[in-house]
């Protein structure tokens, strides 16, 4: 009877701990833990796909949460999403060109704005707005970018296209980043075959924030690790004259390919033996000009 009483009592116990997890969960996931507090100021943002996000989604800063979501909405005539973030007036001090990013908590999570900081020296005030945005994505382009180079900011600002001639693209295709430093500066728009030059064009759109890259720069195709997806890297030159809609990029290095890094590495390995080998025998290479 002892046995039985305990199992009751057991089973009541797991049942109400169980009821209050409901209820947590439950509080996690609605308004009740977005509520507004305090004074605010209001900023705007556009994204190009907003997933889904909802009204009164956290706003997050360092994972922080310093204000929610106050209104979604669709300008007539545009397709981009309007977001207006309402900020705690306590976090008065982000800068002007920080990036709005769109995140999931966790892998199904609830989506909530996360803000990185610029290095502007002005701040975002009540009314304004965030220039560069990035949206969120489908399952199917995270998982590409897990594999592969990741994405560029949406240029909802406005963006320039410039060109480019590579003898070798590699498996670089429309949509790959464009970057310069490691930071995503835009993407890959087209990627053709040129039929009088015999070589590939690759068309970049870059985000108008970017408009001081000198137009003596190079442009590269890299892999992002081992067997990630490819990407162009910009390496900037040192000309007084900016890169301009329309412009080429001259200097380009083409895509390295697994069968040329493998010969590299066996020879420069094989001189390296050969090398190691004289000087065990105790010869050496007599120094240039002194034969």
């Amino acid at each position: 009877m002892s046995q039985r009483k305990s199992y009751a009592v057991g089973t009541g116990m797991f049942i109400v701990l169980g009821f209050a997890a409901l209820v947590y969960l439950a509080t996690q996931t609605t308004s009740v833990v977005n509520t507004h507090q305090g004074a605010s100021y209001t900023v705007s943002a556009q994204f190009a796909n907003i997933g889904q996000l909802k009204d009164r989604a956290p706003v997050k800063v360092a994972g922080v949460r310093v204000g929610q979501v106050q209104s979604i909405k669709l300008d007539p005539g545009k397709d981009v999403a309007d977001v207006k973030l309402q900020i705690d007036k306590k976090y008065n001090e982000i800068p002007a060109d920080s990036v709005a990013v769109i995140y999931t908590s966790g892998l199904l999570g609830d989506q909530y704005v996360g803000l990185q900081y610029g290095n502007a020296k002005n701040y975002l005030a009540d009314g304004g707005s965030i220039g560069l945005t990035k949206s969120t994505q489908p399952l199917e382009e995270m998982l590409g970018k897990f594999f592969g180079a990741g994405g560029s900011a949406d240029a909802i600002g406005g963006s320039y296209k410039v060109t480019a001639h590579f003898t070798n693209v590699g498996a670089l295709t429309a949509g790959a980043p464009v970057k310069m430093a490691g930071v995503a500066i835009g993407s890959v728009s087209d990627v053709k075959a040129d039929p009088v030059k015999l070589d590939a064009t690759v068309t970049m759109t870059i985000n108008n924030r970017y408009n001081q890259i000198p137009d003596d720069s190079a442009a590269a195709v890299f892999t992002s690790g081992l067997i990630g997806s490819q990407y162009v890297a910009i390496q900037p030159g040192g000309s007084p004259n900016s890169l301009k809609n329309g412009d080429q990029l001259v200097l380009t290095q083409s895509a390295m390919q697994l069968e040329d890094l493998i010969g590299k590495f066996l020879v420069n390995g094989s001189s390296s033996g050969n090398t190691n080998n004289a000087g065990g025998n105790g010869s050496s290479n007599p120094p240039a000009g002194k034969h």
